[in-house]
């Protein structure tokens, strides 16, 4: 987030609101009678407790010092949760669930080419004890940062586990980010470590991974003293090792069978540190401290996702991302359920490849993002279905805004027309869950977010902080501090305050950086970000509205929209399988802009694409899709996930 969040240096956009995505739907009441959360006296407590009713999280963790102050708010905008309290991660994800648990499955791993692992809370306590003492022989100690640089193999989450066992703090870096990019957060994290692998497959091509971490040493100032490499591949890619370099298997089966004491950390000790990656700009390297993070995101899982011991959860999120580590490994392991890790693509080896895996597994709550749901629907329901999903029971949603045609078509054809879908709002910095409904509590509105959590004081203000009327749009913020928030930036205590935090007469307000509307029952929309706005004669429109108007005609199931060089809206858009690209759908998408915005947001120029330029992250790419609408040259593409329809996108504009 930039310096222009809720200071009111930006516009929000024209004075439309966005349209109400319709009426309340109530959870099942089946679902309601054995929910966690059923009670919706849950929110007065909070409201009257303040920051004490955060007990109730911290609650749910083995502390070996218990804490005695929730929060220590003297010194805001850095605030301690827990202070005195002191506990280690990877017992509260581990060791505590051995005397009940320990025959249980904790991971169920899928490869990309058929591949399964499963270990056991037994298995999981034995390879991370192994992993954690073959680290401290090679000199890893307390508050060393270790960098993970390794795709969605089951030695990710064993790596995090024995890094906070020995009380390393670990720096996950995505995969599929470039050698330069890797450089960069191994020198921003001061890290001296790293644990990668040979490769990984795409598709049915294996990928030098080891080639990309060799390429980053050579970029970074500092020196790697030890690297850890895992043999994912096998025969596919022959790796040399250097002296400096041991291989991953014969680390652990070095140190088979040894326990590891856990250190014991304070609960404001720093357990991970994760590198935003915004489309522009250096990445922010976001602290988050043990017990805070670890508290809010047991409660939210718990309470917001309904998961519980003897769920088969899968949260579809990559771990290289903050939903994978608080929703793939944190929150599950903690509450002692099954969390499912997929290595593959949703398409491959065939567009069920989801549905199939859900359906032998018996997953129960299935959480994966807009981007992903779009997708499904552009392939067709007939996938999902062709399968047997009625094991599921609750349906999550994370990352940017679902438009009511998408939720409503996830709970159709995935819920089965009747299973709560829970929309939630929360970014890397607040480290959980922070908007959603509570699925045995409250009643969901098709794309509309929901309120703020019990605990969380969110709102949605004008530029001059007072709160907007119900349907206006204003700037997302929170205005009192929370367990699972970032302890502070890598870069430092200056740009910390700077990057998030306004000061005013009632005290501090963190910057969200999005842009929202809220109901009149307190249920919040968010817009997108602030500075995701477009100058279009003299009108200025907010890019999320637009988009969610477009998708909203029959036939569309994804579109960006940005302005070119002669004030001109140019939209993007991806259709259904099997949809006419001609001119019909051409005049249906610009009617349901002037019926939803205006005539004035009509789209001067449709350039239709089978898919938009999205980072790994799945965020849409709109600086390139401007670079081309403009005729300009565009920058790397390297950290796209689909750099391929860059070039594809060009070519179609230029021929029209």
């Amino acid at each position: 987030m930039d310096d222009a969040g809720v200071d009111g240096r930006r516009s929000l956009g024209n004075d439309s609101a966005v349209v109400s995505g319709g009426d309340a739907i109530d959870p099942p009441e089946s679902f309601r009678d054995r929910a966690v959360a059923s009670n919706a006296e849950v929110y007065e407590s909070f409201e009257r407790e303040g920051p004490e009713a955060w007990r109730r999280a911290a609650d749910l963790l083995d502390w070996e010092r218990p804490y005695e102050t929730v929060l220590d708010d003297d010194d805001p905008p850095f605030y301690e949760w827990f202070p005195e309290g002191r506990l280690n991660a990877a017992t509260n994800c581990v060791d505590r669930h051995l005397e009940d648990r320990r025959n249980q499955l904790a991971i169920r791993w899928f490869g990309k080419r058929g591949e399964r692992r499963s270990y056991t809370y037994l298995d999981l306590h034995r390879e991370v004890n192994a992993l954690a003492a073959g680290l401290r022989d090679l000199g890893v100690g307390e508050d060393d940062v270790v960098t993970l640089y390794l795709p969605m193999i089951p030695e990710l989450p064993v790596a995090m586990l024995a890094c906070a066992r020995i009380g390393a703090p670990h720096n996950v870096v995505f995969a599929g980010l470039s050698a330069e990019a890797l450089a960069t957060r191994i020198d921003a994290a001061d890290s001296e470590y790293l644990i990668t692998c040979d490769g990984y497959y795409r598709r049915e091509d294996a990928f030098n991974q080891k080639s990309k971490a060799d390429n980053a040493r050579l970029r970074i100032d500092g020196d790697l003293r030890e690297t850890v490499v895992v043999d994912r591949l096998g025969d596919a890619l022959d790796v040399s090792l250097g002296d400096d370099e041991h291989a991953y298997e014969s680390l652990v089966d070095a140190h088979d069978g040894e326990t590891v004491d856990p250190v014991a950390r304070d609960a404001t000790d720093l357990l991970f540190v994760m590198y935003t990656s915004g489309t522009t700009g250096r990445p922010k390297g976001v602290e988050h401290a043990t017990g805070g993070y670890l508290s809010q995101v047991a409660w939210t899982t718990r309470n917001v996702l309904d998961v519980r011991p003897d769920d088969t959860y899968w949260c579809a999120a990559d771990i290289g991302w903050i939903t994978g580590h608080s929703y793939g490994v944190y929150g599950p392991l903690a509450l002692g359920t099954t969390t499912v890790l997929y290595e593959g693509s949703p398409d491959y080896p065939d567009r069920d490849r989801v549905w199939d895996l859900i359906e032998r597994n018996a997953v129960s709550v299935f959480y994966t993002s807009p981007t992903a749901i779009r997708s499904f629907m552009k392939w067709g329901s007939e996938y999902p279905d062709a399968h047997d999903l009625s094991s599921i029971r609750l349906l999550g949603t994370v990352g940017e805004s679902i438009t009511p045609k998408a939720w409503r078509w996830y709970r159709e054809h995935v819920g089965g027309g009747d299973v709560p879908v829970v929309d939630t709002w929360w970014q890397t910095e607040t480290g959980a869950i922070a908007l959603a409904t509570l699925p045995g509590i409250s009643p969901m509105k098709p794309g509309t977010v929901g309120p703020p959590l019990p605990g969380i004081d969110a709102r949605v203000v004008d530029e001059d902080g007072d709160p907007v009327e119900p349907g206006e749009p204003g700037y997302l913020t929170i205005a009192a501090p929370w367990p699972g928030m970032l302890r502070g930036l890598r870069e430092g205590d200056d740009r910390y305050r700077r990057e998030y935090w306004l000061e005013g007469e009632d005290g501090w307000r963190y910057r969200t950086g999005d842009g929202a509307t809220v109901d009149e029952d307190g249920y919040i929309t968010i817009l997108g970000r602030v500075d995701d706005v477009i100058n279009v004669r003299a009108h200025r429109f907010n890019t999320a509205e637009l988009e969610s108007a477009i998708v909203e005609t029959d036939g569309v199931t994804e579109a960006a929209v940005v302005g070119d060089d002669d004030g001109q809206i140019v939209a993007y858009v991806t259709t259904q399988r099997g949809v006419d690209t001609d001119d019909p759908l051409r005049e249906a998408i610009g009617e349901r802009l002037a019926r939803s915005v205006g005539d004035v947001a009509r789209p001067d120029r449709i350039v239709f694409t089978p898919e938009l330029p999205k980072t790994r992250s799945g965020k849409i790419m709109r600086r390139l899709l401007e670079d081309i609408a403009r005729g300009e040259e565009f920058g790397d593409v390297s950290a796209l996930r689909n750099p391929e329809v860059v070039g594809e996108i060009e070519s179609t504009v230029r021929e029209e």
